[in-house]
């Protein structure tokens, strides 16, 4: 079915409807309207006719289904009416898609006396953001009444009026157009005049009063006549006149202008008071009856009398009011000159003002559409708004040029007409502008040219492009052992240049894969600010270093993330206290010790050895002879425990003497253990010159020959340590140059076993006091041999061990260095057993605390793990 006939069948019942309330004229005006409401469209344009005067919340038209869009679709495209005019006369249906009247439309108000009445309308629908025009022509309905300007109205004749004379009448003003104007005039009944209509230039008919018979003022002196003015309505509606018509005496000859039609133009701009033309008449008669006076004709619309007047001496034409070429561009209307005689006579001429346009009207730029956010990720050519420009000047003064600023990444897309669309031009970044003030100037082309700028905020929606940063790749953390569990341990933050919810950051523990236990089971982040807490007790035995990552995570979508690592070192406190190795406390609580009576002063009497599970300071050992049979008899080293005679024994001696002796360590409290010794001096007794170590760790009596083997074999190595050693500190003391240096060689053998190390600790701060040398097989652990002098004993020490394939080598290297003398334990910071421990199971290089000087150099060993440590007393 066609169309436009659906849409009348629609509205067939609404037409009855209201041909039932306001009678048969309505319907047959209705029925029109019915067959005229069509629409078409023009490309990307549609264009309704309706009729003035419809009721609030009458159709339209379905502008969903015309434009093609499903009813669904209104509401999710946001589909909204952009006006030119300051009011919305019409709205659209959400629920159905017609397009409703939203007021009263007055046509007249609308467009005046203009043939045709176009109201242009955009729709705006969103998603994506497009633009479609709609017209709507607003045809004419007989609202309106023909009316004349003075009701009643006075006419003057001379009885020597010949027949045929005519007399130009008021005419009466419809604000109607097309058939509901203006048509006829029509006069009442009479036996002297007759109605005439004259049909001027611009199609207007003016009445005209034509004299039928002589008039004879004796017989009547007054004729009443009513002047009816009728429009081409249906039903006609008419408006009315009374002329009251006076015969007065002759007066033979009126006033003649110089020409029939007088011309003029002005500026639009011309003030109030400018002078435009100068009218002349002249007038045959003399004395009052060639005196003439000039007014604007009695059929002289009120819009010209508005804007002009004449003077009455001197005919010259002013302007009395505004001018604006853009709401009317010509004035045509009609001046007479009237005498004075009696009776008056009058000639009547035309006048036609021409107004000439000026660029007084600034450009216009209007926002169809608001602008809309912009995620900085868009594409170039991305739309951001919408932009109609007008200007009301004709001509080049009204061509208008838009211009957007070129230091901005959005430039302006022309569409159709004046229509334009705000679009990106390049990529936009929010972290460097998060909104932009796009300044648009819109200039015509008149002389001056008048420009407007608008301004439009653009504003840049943040997506998650960036990852969170921390302040550096790694941190360091120093935490002492025994530490409360729940302390605030570390502090650190990430930064992220988003914004809102992904610059939020969230911060997590992750797992190294080299940790033996879940990171979670030692620490707590705090997931906002990023404060790790402890979350048990370490101790310094067990573990020196943990290492775990912290992750920062984003809130945005996709997340994103950034780790750092955290080391964190435990710190050495004195909580173990010396331990005894020798006398063994499986031998009782009491230590049994023989001695001839024949020792003389220094005699060597027994050696007391213990360790301390601690590390450097805090391991440092202290013997002491606490109690005494005879405190004179007896004396211990300080430094290496061992007890010796003082003087030599007597005879008065006592043959039982004991002794307690007391360790202490170096720590903060100071930790301590006592053994008691118990000597009994014979007479008699002899004893052979050994060192009761060699006892204890000799392998269960190996043969004479393999120990010999052995001792060559250490001495080698011995010297050879001792040659690298002081080729080490030639090299240390010349890149100090006086400062303190440590110099480290660690050679991975590339001949058997990669895992073979050789490792150097040289300690130069004041007087040497150790050199210490690790080499062999780190995995294995096979063997180990340590030779240790001393200045203050008079034996060469030399401990040999070799662990079973169940002994842990760590172990017996943290027993062996708690063994020496304090004179011996000379680490610069309490990460020194850490760093031996770590050279010995992964062939880590020693780290100290304080800032060393590390040289590094090649060399090869292949031989088993052996140990030499070397010092001096300062």
């Amino acid at each position: 079915m066609d169309i436009r006939q659906r849409f009348v069948d629609g509205n067939i019942s609404r037409i009855r409807e209201m041909r039932q309330r306001n009678g048969g004229w309505t319907w047959a005006a209705l029925w029109l309207f019915a067959f005229s409401l069509l629409w078409n469209t023009v490309g990307a344009q549609i264009r309704y006719t309706i009729p003035e005067e419809l009721k609030e919340g009458s159709i339209v038209g379905n502008i969903a289904k015309d434009l093609g869009f499903d009813v669904s679709d209104i509401a999710e495209r946001k589909l909204r009416i952009a006006s030119e005019s300051n009011r919305q006369y019409f709205s659209v249906d959400s629920g159905k898609g017609d397009l409703v009247v939203n007021g009263r439309i007055d046509r007249e108000t609308l467009c005046g006396q203009s043939a045709s009445c176009l109201m242009p309308l955009q729709i705006v629908i969103e998603n994506p953001l497009q633009m479609h025009k709609v017209e709507i022509e607003i045809q004419d309905i007989n609202d309106n009444a023909p009316n004349f300007h003075n009701k009643d109205g006075v006419l003057k004749i001379s009885e020597l009026t010949a027949p045929g004379a005519r007399f130009t009448l008021e005419i009466a003003e419809d604000l109607d157009v097309g058939s509901n104007s203006l048509k006829s005039y029509s006069l009442s009944n009479n036996n002297f005049f007759r109605l005439n209509l004259k049909t001027v230039k611009n199609g207007r008919q003016i009445p005209e009063l034509v004299l039928e018979k002589s008039l004879d003022r004796e017989k009547q002196a007054v004729h009443k006549l009513i002047l009816t003015a009728l429009d081409g309505g249906n039903p006609v509606k008419s408006g009315t006149s009374l002329l009251q018509i006076i015969v007065q005496d002759f007066n033979d000859n009126e006033p003649k202008f110089d020409v029939a039609v007088y011309k003029a133009s002005v500026l639009e701009s011309a003030v109030i008071g400018s002078s435009v033309i100068k009218i002349k008449a002249t007038d045959l008669d003399e004395g009052l009856n060639s005196e003439i006076q000039y007014a604007l004709a009695a059929h002289t619309p009120e819009l010209v009398r508005n804007a002009f007047n004449v003077n009455a001496e001197t005919g010259e034409i002013t302007v009395i009011g505004k001018l604006d070429y853009e709401a009317t561009t010509s004035y045509t209307f009609d001046v007479c000159a009237k005498d004075k005689g009696n009776p008056e006579l009058e000639g009547q001429s035309s006048v036609q003002i021409d107004i000439i346009d000026e660029n007084d009207n600034p450009p216009e730029i209007i926002l169809t559409s608001l602008p809309s956010h912009v995620p900085e990720n868009s594409t170039v050519g991305t739309v951001v708004a919408l932009i109609t420009v007008k200007d009301l000047d004709s001509g080049n003064k009204g061509k208008v040029e838009l211009i957007v600023s070129p230091d901005l990444p959005f430039k302006l897309k022309p569409t159709f007409d004046s229509h334009y669309s705000l679009i990106t031009d390049s990529l936009l970044d929010c972290e460097i502008h998060s909104e932009y003030n796009v300044e648009i100037l819109a200039m015509d082309s008149g002389v001056p040219p008048l420009k407007t700028v608008k301004t439009v905020n653009v504003k840049v929606l943040d997506v998650n492009d960036n990852q969170p940063i921390f302040s550096q790749s790694s941190y360091n953390v120093y935490v002492n052992e025994n530490n409360l569990a729940g302390v605030s341990l570390f502090s650190l933050s990430a930064v992220d240049i988003d914004q809102d919810k992904n610059a939020i950051l969230t911060y997590s523990v992750l797992d190294l894969s080299s940790n033996q236990v879940p990171a979670s089971s030692y620490f707590y982040i705090n997931s906002e600010n990023g404060t790790i807490y402890s979350m048990s007790s370490f101790d310094y035995e067990k573990m020196k270093l943990i290492s775990i990552v912290v992750q920062a995570r984003d809130h945005g979508s996709p997340s994103l993330s950034s780790n750092a690592t955290v080391h964190v070192f435990i710190l050495d406190r004195n909580d173990n206290a010396p331990v005894i190795i020798y006398p063994s406390r499986s031998m009782g609580s009491v230590s049994h010790q023989r001695m001839p009576r024949s020792a003389k002063a220094g005699h060597l009497v027994t050696k007391v050895t213990a360790v301390d599970a601690d590390s450097g300071h805090n391991a440092w050992l202290f013997y002491r002879l606490a109690e005494a049979t005879d405190a004179s008899l007896f004396s211990v080293n300080l430094h290496t425990g061992e007890v010796r005679t003082k003087r030599a024994v007597s005879e008065h001696d006592d043959s039982s003497q004991r002794l307690l002796i007391e360790i202490k360590d170096n720590g903060e409290p100071i930790q301590s253990t006592t053994v008691t010794v118990d000597i009994l001096i014979e007479d008699g007794f002899r004893e052979p010159i050994a060192d009761y170590r060699e006892k204890i760790i000799e392998p269960n009596k190996k043969s004479s020959k393999i120990t010999l083997y052995l001792i060559i074999s250490l001495a080698s190595v011995s010297l050879l340590c001792l040659l690298t050693f002081f080729i080490l500190l030639v090299k240390c003391a010349r890149g100090s140059r006086g400062g303190s240096s440590c110099c480290i060689w660690r050679t991975n053998s590339e001949y058997k076993n990669p895992n073979r190390n050789l490792q150097i600790q040289l300690n130069t701060d004041g007087p040497i006091k150790y050199v210490e040398v690790l080499g062999g097989d780190m995995m294995s652990q096979s063997q180990s041999f340590g030779s240790y002098l001393s200045p203050m004993s008079e034996f060469s020490d030399l401990t040999l061990v070799k662990p079973s394939s169940t002994t842990n080598f760590t172990d017996t290297l943290n027993v062996l260095d708690a063994s020496l003398p304090d004179s011996a334990w000379t680490f610069e910071s309490q990460q020194a057993v850490e760093a031996v421990q770590a050279a010995v199971s992964g062939g880590q290089i020693l780290n100290t605390r304080t800032p060393t000087e590390t040289c590094r150099s090649s060399s090869t060993q292949t031989g088993p793990l052996s140990m030499w440590r070397f010092w001096e007393e300062t």
